[in-house]
């Protein structure tokens, strides 16, 4: 993993996600499929980018929201030891719940029960804390967060949320997207709100970084450390470090690689946060 200790602080917006990891297959339709080998922790878009960054030294600064029940609470507390501070805006409603089922191959399924918990530009939160951050990950859903997410030095988009930023008017400066996942447009912004770059992922592949005016810019995609054992994770991990890379003065040419070695660790263990800092 490569060193990114120098202070820099990263805000995530984003969920959290009480998630079950088993492993098994998803059964045919009117099947049951036996898993096994479950374990449960924190996750979901914002938890998961946002442990990433913690994990590589830098600090994570999580809005969020969660739930009323007892997951919530251990979720909560799972991120803190973490290293990531979290600000969340409390719902009545009980965290939701995920199961993931990782096949053989490492390729996982993700199943949400109920709706995601995330934060709005109305929850009492400390927004003014923005503009004084170097870089923000936006992956929530509420077109007022992102317009205060937009006030941080560098705003990275997830390819999932492009109406939010078209609802708000906002221009992030950096688009993630994966290339395989046929439900992200990230060609979707009209002219004025076009990003500086859009980096789409391809898994083994690599990916390509297409930045207007220039030569499109082909990364490689970096060995794993280790066997294959679950790619739950891997695309808010890319987009996490990302941002930090981004926030520590990394070019984008610098940026994308380090981001790609932290996806790459992330296949090597099972759900999505990893060992600790």
């Amino acid at each position: 993993m490569p060193d990114l200790a120098r202070d820099a602080l990263v805000g995530v917006v984003g969920h959290v996600e009480w998630v079950t990891h088993a492993l098994g297959r998803v059964p045919a339709p009117g099947a049951i499929a036996d898993l096994s080998e479950p374990f449960d922790e924190p996750a979901g878009g914002g938890a998961v980018a946002a442990a990433a960054v913690a994990r590589v030294g830098g600090q994570a600064l999580l809005f969020t929201a969660i739930g009323a029940d007892l997951a919530a609470a251990r979720g909560a507390r799972v991120l803190a030891d973490r290293g990531v501070e979290i600000v969340a805006a409390t719902r009545p409603a009980p965290q939701t719940r995920v199961l993931s089922i990782t096949d053989p191959g490492g390729e996982r399924t993700i199943m949400v029960v109920g709706t995601r918990l995330q934060p709005t530009a109305a929850d009492d939160l400390p927004w003014s804390r923005m503009p004084g951050l170097r870089a923000a990950y936006y992956a929530g859903e509420d077109p007022g967060a992102l317009v205060h997410a937009r006030a941080a030095r560098c705003l990275v988009l997830t390819g999932q949320r492009l109406s939010d930023a078209i609802a708000a008017g906002v221009r992030p400066d950096v688009v993630v997207a994966s290339g395989a996942d046929p439900d992200e447009d990230p060609w979707g912004l009209p002219g004025a709100l076009a990003p500086e770059a859009i980096v789409l992922t391809d898994g083994p592949r690599g990916g390509p970084v297409h930045r207007p005016g220039t030569s499109v810019l082909r990364f490689a995609a970096v060995p794993p450390p280790g066997p294959i054992v679950d790619s739950y994770g891997c695309g808010d991990s890319f987009a996490g470090v990302l941002a930090l890379a981004l926030a520590r003065g990394h070019a984008l040419a610098e940026a994308v690689p380090l981001a790609a070695t932290a996806a790459a660790a992330c296949v090597t263990w099972r759900g999505g946060l990893g060992p600790g800092p």
